[in-house]
């Protein structure tokens, strides 16, 4: 069985779609895939699907939506049918099921694997990154509650999906043509125009492209949309970057601070 997350939740066994009626189950379902493997207490599932003031029933009415979501998951006939992948456990529920069967635990994995070979196998890292945003398939958990897991989990899984993005085009920078990584650049910095990593690296690649005046304009615009929607200037980093650009200077490349300095060919 594969729960994917990353996007309208999806469900598939044995090749079959399983489909999740209700946003109750998809609550219960996405807080247990959330966990996988780990018990998810009652009280936990409790709050996620009725917050702080629960009826007075919601132990049993957590019970019996358990049973329907059981029930949905063996009724088309797959391997899920076989067994029961949601256990009880002495406080809660359990889903059974491993990392690589919920795409938002894979992306982690993908990751995690990508951050360890970008030193050695740069190349390798790009290949684990682009899998991993090509993940998703639209807002993490959209349809499924709004309960305390899944905000906590949306959170941090789009602080993950920006930082893979960045690390993918770090690394694509010191890897490529510059001109290259420009499309994709521009894509991500008009879609989170308030993210200044973006504009930093989208900067770095015009001028390393021979296009300064489309950097400092670049920049200006961005300048101008921050102070506008959030009356603040650009961080020091954004701004460095800026500085580097109007010196022309020999050193610039796309490293953070703390890290050392590589410069681009």
């Amino acid at each position: 069985m594969q729960i994917n997350l990353l996007g309208p939740m999806e469900v598939v066994d044995d090749g079959v779609q399983v489909r999740i009626p209700g946003e109750k189950l998809r609550s219960i379902l996405a807080a247990l895939a959330l966990s996988v493997g780990r018990s998810v207490s009652r009280s936990e599932l409790i709050d996620e699907l009725w917050g702080e003031e629960p009826p007075n029933s919601a132990e049993n009415s957590l019970h019996g939506h358990i049973a329907r979501l059981r029930r949905v998951l063996v009724a088309h006939g797959g391997k899920a049918a076989l067994r029961n992948v949601i256990q009880t456990s002495p406080t809660g529920y359990v889903l059974e099921l491993t990392e690589e069967d919920v795409d938002a635990s894979r992306l982690l994995q993908l990751v995690a694997r990508a951050e360890a070979a970008s030193a050695h196998n740069p190349k390798g890292a790009v290949d684990l990154l682009n899998e991993a945003v090509s993940l998703w398939r639209g807002p993490a958990l959209i349809d499924a509650g709004h309960g305390m897991i899944c905000q906590v989990a949306y959170t941090q899984l789009e602080e993950v999906r920006l930082g893979a993005y960045e690390r993918l085009f770090d690394i694509r920078l010191r890897l490529d043509q510059p001109r290259a990584v420009i499309p994709g650049l521009e894509q991500l910095h008009a879609r989170y125009p308030l993210h200044e990593r973006f504009c930093e690296q989208l900067i770095t690649a015009l001028y390393l492209s021979g296009r300064q005046a489309d950097a400092l304009n670049t920049y200006h615009r961005t300048r101008e949309y921050l102070s506008q929607h959030l009356g603040l200037q650009p961080g020091h980093g954004l701004r460095d970057k800026f500085q580097a650009i109007l010196r022309q200077s020999p050193h610039l490349s796309i490293s953070g601070a703390g890290e050392e300095v590589i410069p681009i060919s």
